[in-house]
């Protein structure tokens, strides 16, 4: 059965770690995306990009600095040496040894434990290549039912809804656009990734009725404590759309705070 984003066919908000839950763990690895699942979330949004030998790894930055114990771009190097680099060490000396996955192991994984992938196009230097590989390997593991594919460029997306009309894709958005609708066809999009901060209820409502769906990103608490400490709250705004229906999918890094929300918007 495919696993479906949308809040009209599973009757609830999913809540998806963004990177996994990544605010206590290694980013973008499996240890991540396994606390997602037992924190409570149903999906993890993920970023994938090449090998120099071309396999699918799960990274965010083109380069290894900032997350492994290894330098330079991923993509000069064969995923032989980058699945030997310590993907963990970098959060915290208790996660020393935790290893990159490969996009064909993190789709195996998602399978295996009912969870939904939002995976991120990010690999500048080769996308068609990427786009290529990214077929191939959903085919190979007939994984087009578990994993959404997003990106901010939508030319990306529609290369590959050409190579294989099965995958569904979201456009990432950083704006309020005139006319989402239009972004979405032109797209040939499924749902759409919006930031929590350009969410529109009315914009929801319109891509509900069109039968799309959406992912809202939110903000960590901590970011939200200096509005807090002046008196403004965005969380009741959240929670009535929540409650209303008109959010399908929470993302964030807190996936426990965003569990919390829903909960609380679905107690009434």
């Amino acid at each position: 059965m495919t696993f479906s984003f949308h809040r009209r066919d599973n009757g609830f908000t999913r809540v998806c770690g963004h990177r996994g839950y990544s605010l206590h763990f290694p980013e973008n690895t499996l240890l991540a995306f396994e606390e997602t699942r037992k924190a409570g979330g149903s999906s993890c949004e993920i970023d994938i990009l090449l090998s120099r030998d071309e396999e699918v790894i799960v990274l965010h930055d083109m380069t290894l600095d900032r997350t492994t114990n290894g330098f330079g771009y991923a993509g000069d190097h064969d995923w032989s040496a980058l699945s030997k680099l310590d993907a963990g060490i970098r959060k915290g000396s208790q996660f020393a040894g935790t290893r990159i996955p490969a996009f064909r192991q993190t789709v195996e994984w998602a399978k295996a434990n009912n969870m939904g992938l939002e995976a991120e196009l990010k690999d500048d230097d080769r996308p068609e290549v990427l786009a290529r590989r990214v077929v191939e390997i959903l085919k190979e593991t007939d994984g087009f039912d578990n994993v959404l594919i997003i990106s901010f460029d939508h030319k990306a997306l529609l290369r590959i809804k050409e190579l294989d009309e099965r995958i569904r894709v979201e456009p990432i958005i950083h704006a309020r656009h005139a006319d989402l609708l239009h972004v979405m066809k032109a797209c040939n999009a499924e749902s759409v990734s919006i930031e929590f901060g350009m969410f529109d209820a009315d914009d929801a409502r319109r891509l509900h009725d069109a039968g799309y769906c959406n992912r809202v990103h939110m903000q960590l608490p901590s970011r939200m404590a200096a509005a807090w400490s002046y008196g403004r709250d965005p969380l009741p705004k959240a929670i009535e759309w929540l409650r209303g229906g008109l959010i399908d999918t929470l993302s964030g890094d807190d996936v426990p705070f965003l569990r919390l929300l829903v909960e609380r918007a679905e107690a009434k």
